[in-house]
């Protein structure tokens, strides 16, 4: 159970609320616990002797104790409740702060299914724990040890009973709780995949509609859900088969108790009261029992979802800023590839990139070609520390970036990545999203520079429009033009725009280059382009072929030097005619 009492740490903010909810926990089944002795005043003491005044004082007594018994539970639940939500927002957002700390290589070691899968259903296995924990969980331990005491003040002879029961309830609880432990991962994991796909067909689902492939998303998700009912249903069994044990213990025991409380009776050592309270304490202790065995199924999905939710929480930022970073006052721009590999996953297989060499100054618009696959994308993203090199350095202005203080670096770099993504809210929120306190002003001349203004001011609502959850009442070209103007607005001194303009028409690209070339003309700015028509006015074009750079220079010099280069222009351009 080290996840889970790892997990504790985050109720520690809390735990006035925590102690306090035990201690009205300690004072409930401290009055539960005087109500079977106060049974046996009432028939020994009034029914035998049949003294009226004593059964109705202990019948006011019984009342009393059950009054404040329930007044204790109510302060026990406000405080447990109170205690145990501010865990889990802690954690929640322990979890969450980890995950947006990730580097683009943690984030690939991660479906977002699971992601979500912790952040929801793990951390409510948890909390729940912690809930039961401050109410049932500690409430059955102190029931079960003050009723096997009293048992023993009671009837020291009859207490040999639970000498019998009480190590085969052991032996039998231990057994459930080792066998559970697994199962409950597995349900977890059932519920990482449902979550996935669930997730996969939610953002595809126009997808799934253009392509009529409604039946098999369909079958996809009855598999993964009927596999998630399959394993919640084996753990169901196994809890089915547990209680039903415990309940017959308990059964043996109260007429084992009878019997031979029923001889001790006979022979004047014992008492009907006495017997009746006894039963009332075998009854409590066996029932903790039970409900240790009920929860002790949940203790081991809590378990098994900490162990999960600590992957995350122990999840190495693969980029780490140094502890005393190299600060720019002022980045200009000159970006140096210095030799430069890299390789995705921990094993570090074949290189994605590999002798990677040029230099881009202010000034200058660098143009990436190359075919699906060649590591375009990668190449860009080494640059603001997307990822880190595997080998080489990458250096701006002279300074490695690895050395440079993280937030400054970022800071100085707009993107347009290649997937589109905006978020829900309005046009103005996702233009300034990368700077909050931009003026209308700049808003509307980034928005220009776009060739996004227009669109903009034809919605009734122009920059308030809301743009539905990512984007989803946009076009494509419409959703790139306004990452274009988000990256735009933070007044890069490097911007790399990933395969931005793909959904753009060719006239409203060549605007966009334009007004580019006039606000970055003392800037550097890096173009990854699949249309060869966008990069040949680039100051300088790299043309990558398996990791490498197999051309450089620009569309003049590269027509009459590469082959490579050449055959992707006529395949696009020859004779004139645009494709």
């Amino acid at each position: 159970m080290s996840s889970l009492r790892r997990s504790f740490s985050y109720l520690k903010p809390y735990s006035k609320e925590a102690i306090g909810s035990v201690i009205l926990l300690g004072l409930v089944v401290a009055t539960n616990l005087a109500i079977p002795r106060l049974v046996q005043i009432i028939i020994d003491e009034g029914v035998v002797k049949q003294d009226l005044d004593v059964i109705l004082k202990t019948s006011f007594m019984m009342i009393g104790a059950s009054l404040l018994s329930a007044l204790f539970m109510i302060g026990n639940t406000i405080l447990s409740i109170r205690a145990s939500r501010g865990f889990e927002a802690s954690l929640r957002d322990a979890i969450f702060t980890k995950i947006e700390s990730f580097s683009f290589g943690n984030l690939d070691n991660f479906t977002t299914g699971q992601l979500l899968t912790r952040l929801t259903s793990d951390l409510n296995q948890v909390r729940l724990i912690i809930t039961m924990s401050l109410r049932m969980f500690t409430r059955m331990p102190l029931t079960f040890i003050g009723s096997i005491t009293l048992m023993l003040i009671t009837n020291p002879k009859l207490s040999l009973i639970m000498a019998v029961l009480l190590p085969i309830t052991l032996v039998i609880l231990f057994a459930f709780v080792r066998m559970a432990q697994p199962l409950f991962t597995r349900v977890q994991e059932k519920i990482d995949y449902l979550n996935q796909v669930m997730q996969e067909n939610l953002t595809g689902i126009r997808i799934v509609k253009a392509f009529v492939r409604r039946e098999h998303e369909g079958n996809r998700f009855e598999k993964a859900n009927i596999d998630l009912y399959g394993a919640s249903l084996r753990i169901m069994r196994r809890l089915n088969i547990f209680l039903p044990f415990i309940t017959l213990l308990l059964n043996l025991g109260t007429v084992a108790v009878l019997y031979y409380g029923g001889i001790q009776v006979f022979r004047g050592t014992s008492s009907v009261g006495e017997i009746m309270a006894f039963i009332n304490y075998l009854s409590s202790a066996m029932f903790s029992v039970i409900m240790l065995g009920s929860m002790a199924g949940q203790i081991s999905a809590a378990e098994a979802s900490a162990k999960r939710i600590n992957q995350v929480l122990d999840e190495v930022p693969e980029i780490r800023e140094k502890p005393e970073p190299f600060r720019v006052e002022d980045i200009e721009g000159h970006v140096v590839f210095e030799d430069v590999e890299f390789s995705y996953g921990e094993d570090r297989g074949i290189p994605v990139l590999s002798g990677i060499n040029f230099k881009a100054e202010p000034g200058e618009a660098v143009a990436i070609l190359g075919a699906t696959g060649s590591g375009k994308s990668t190449l860009v993203h080494l640059i603001p520390r997307f990822y880190d090199v595997t080998g080489g350095r990458i250096t701006i202005d002279g300074v490695d970036v690895r050395d440079l203080e993280l937030k400054e670096l970022r800071k100085a770099v707009g993107i347009s990545l290649q997937e589109t993504i905006l978020f829900s809210g309005t046009i103005r929120e996702n233009i300034t999203y990368g700077r909050p306190e931009a003026t209308e002003d700049e808003v509307i001349e980034a928005a220009k520079a776009a060739q996004a203004h227009d669109f903009i001011m034809g919605f009734p609502n122009g920059y308030d429009t809301l743009v539905g959850q990512r984007g989803a009442t946009l076009s494509g070209g419409q959703k790139q033009r306004l990452t274009i103007a988000r990256a735009l607005l933070v007044k890069p001194k490097i911007l790399i725009l990933d395969d931005s303009t793909s959904a753009v028409d060719v006239e409203t690209e060549i605007k966009i280059e334009e007004a580019l070339r006039d606000i970055m003309k003392d800037k550097v700015s890096f173009i990854i382009a699949q249309r060869i028509s966008t990069v040949l006015k680039a100051d300088k074009i790299l043309v990558l072929e398996n990791g490498r750079i197999a051309a450089e220079g620009n569309h003049r010099q590269l027509m009459e030097t590469s082959p490579i280069y050449r055959e992707i222009y006529d395949s696009q351009l020859g004779g004139g005619v645009l494709q």
